[in-house]
């Protein structure tokens, strides 16, 4: 990606996350004021210009620091309650994650969203959580079939009881051991494609792409 293109999206996350968090432009300011009137304080003092340079580069340093933290908290705080959030999350994730979306769903926003990736199969549910665990129950049933020895994960989206808040999904499946090499994975993948073209196809619209910036635009602050 061009220089430009990646400071149109650090724009992007910095404009999202001011919408989203009221503290982060006071402590973006904060972020680098200190630096630079610290190694203003330093030259006054006679220390030598070297920290003019140096006071900038911790500035610029502290900036991104401050950025990446509350535009992942932002987009957290975004995602909450919002259907597909889930999924959205994890195609932004670092790594070799193939997600489709939705692949079972309600008109009452009740989804299913199918992940594969080195650590398995991952079945997430959106929505009421009895009507989704049904829905989970009828995906695992139908995916065995095809997947063979591969691990199967399955995760209620929620803030209850045996639920993963949307907040920790990230940490708990980077968590997950690894099972599955990447040609495993490449295989896998096919089997699950063929399986899916053999299904209905979901109705457009069901997962609303509001909640959050355009694709790719958090990448830059997590070092992707």
């Amino acid at each position: 990606m061009s220089f430009g293109g990646r400071l149109k999206q650090i724009g992007m996350v910095f404009s999202f996350t001011a919408k989203q968090d009221k503290m982060f432009v006071p402590l973006a300011v904060g972020a680098v004021l200190i630096p630079l009137l610290l190694a203003a304080l330093a030259v006054v003092l006679g220390w030598g210009l070297i920290f003019i340079p140096l006071g900038i580069l911790v500035a610029l340093l502290a900036l991104l620091i401050v950025l990446n933290l509350r535009s992942n908290r932002a987009m957290m705080n975004a995602a909450e309650g919002q259907p597909g959030a889930a999924a959205s999350i994890i195609e932004n994730m670092r790594g070799d994650w193939r997600v489709r979306p939705a692949v079972s769903s309600t008109t009452a926003m009740d989804m299913v969203h199918l992940v594969v990736g080195k650590p398995g199969v991952i079945l997430l549910a959106e929505g009421n959580p009895q009507r989704v665990r049904s829905m989970l129950g009828q995906e695992k049933r139908r995916l065995a079939k095809v997947i063979g020895n591969a691990p199967l994960h399955d995760y209620v989206i929620g803030n209850g009881d045996d639920e993963v808040p949307i907040r920790k999904l990230r940490m708990t499946l980077t968590k997950l051991p690894r099972a599955l090499s990447g040609k495993d994975v490449n295989s896998l993948d096919k089997r699950l494609t063929a399986l899916s073209a053999a299904r209905p196809q979901i109705p457009k619209g069901a997962i609303p792409k509001n909640m959050r910036p355009p694709k790719g635009a958090f990448r830059q602050t997590r070092g992707r």
